[in-house]
């Protein structure tokens, strides 16, 4: 749902402005073999500490670079130094280099990498490897990514045959190196303006009323237990950057600490942590969670663009540990404070259900579906089934 903002060559000093490249006299060049992308395990550690390293700009880009060697070094140099319209280096993908450190994998473990470390790009800055590069740009196309290419290393002929886009291609400078734009995502739908004009509407309102609501439900949780009345804690958002998110305060006040001797009574199958009789929960707490009105708070977070009134439920960091690869597509869109799982399948304790209506609510999305799903929601709530 959501997209990358379109590259704009002016906000960097060293960037010239694009140059349209005819391109002619194609020279063709015949595919010698077919690459199959392979699958293994994705190492959740290094994962991990990826994300806790991730930046929390919301409006950054992740560029992955096809090629370790001396140009693809001073490209990443050049990223890092200038911050080329926010975009961070997440690594590296060679054919040769030993896979360690910056270095993540080979052409071959694109697809899984480009999941995993939630990549929006790829630059080629591999010389003289044609078909190598072939590969690279069609996995990377299957995957809604980004391609640009240093412009040097490959005849503009061969790129032209080898994509089948016709027309011009834009040259622009990252530093000293000319880089060619190969493909470019569409830009994201009207449709979704107005799901984010919608969520700073109705949440600014909604912040403006409930502010009386929000100031005495603050008072009683601060008289009723010790500790905080707020409670703000990390989540993983969208495309994997972290965040505060807030709640009122429902749990003890080392409610944290006291989660993992409860692992092993966890209702929820799969990754999530979930139990219905939580000792950790206060009594004013229960109450709260029963209308939802813990959730008040969140509205803050959608004011700053951080969730959406609609959308996957943000997870916190030590669930998102325990992903596996294909859950990180929920990853893909802004997180929201409902969602179609809470409005079809509350009670439902299979992280699968929840998953897979997670995916429903991405692949239909429309405007239409976010006022259905806040008008069944309305109803949930006030029928407090929340837990």
């Amino acid at each position: 749902m959501s997209s990358p903002a379109p590259f704009n060559p002016h906000n960097s000093p060293r960037s010239v402005a694009p140059r349209s490249i005819p391109l002619e006299k194609p020279r063709p060049l015949a595919l010698n073999r077919s690459v199959r992308a392979s699958r293994f395990e994705l190492d959740w550690n290094s994962w991990y500490r990826a994300a806790r390293r991730r930046p929390e700009s919301r409006n950054g880009r992740n560029v992955l670079i096809v090629g370790a060697g001396p140009i693809g070094r001073e490209l990443a140099e050049t990223l890092e130094r200038e911050h080329i319209d926010g975009r961070t280096v997440v690594g590296f993908l060679d054919p040769v280099e030993p896979v360690a450190g910056d270095v993540l994998g080979r052409v071959e473990n694109l697809a899984r990498i480009a999941r995993s470390e939630f990549v929006d790009e790829i630059i080629l800055a591999i010389p003289n490897q044609h078909d190598l590069a072939l590969h690279a740009i069609r996995e990377a196309r299957h995957n809604r990514l980004n391609v640009r290419a240093v412009s040097d290393l490959y005849g503009y002929g061969w790129i032209h045959d080898r994509i089948h886009e016709r027309g011009q291609l834009d040259l622009e400078y990252f530093g000293d190196l000319p880089v060619l734009t190969l493909h470019e995502e569409q830009a994201p739908p009207p449709s979704l303006f107005w799901k984010r004009v919608l969520d700073v509407t109705l949440s600014a309102v909604a912040l403006l009323v409930a502010a009386p609501l929000m100031a005495t439900v603050a008072l009683v949780i601060k008289i009723a237990s010790p500790g905080q009345a707020l409670y703000r804690a990390t989540r993983v958002g969208f495309k994997g950057r972290r965040f505060l998110c807030y709640k009122f305060r429902t749990m003890v006040r080392d409610a944290d600490r006291l989660k993992s001797g409860l692992r092993a009574r966890n209702e929820r199958r799969g990754p999530i942590f979930k139990m219905t009789a939580d000792p950790r929960i206060t009594r004013v707490g229960q109450f709260l969670r029963r209308y939802s009105l813990d959730e008040l708070p969140q509205l803050w977070n959608v004011l700053r663009g951080e969730m959406s009134l609609v959308g996957p439920r943000p997870h916190p960091l030590d669930d998102v540990e325990h992903y596996r690869l294909e859950h990180l597509r929920r990853l893909d869109v802004t997180p929201g404070i409902t969602g179609l799982w809470q409005v079809t399948a509350r009670g439902d304790p299979s992280f699968q259900r929840n998953m897979a209506l997670d995916m429903e609510y991405i692949e239909r999305w429309s405007l239409s579906l976010d006022l259905w799903i806040l008008w069944k929601t309305a109803i949930v709530v006030v029928q407090g089934t929340g837990t």
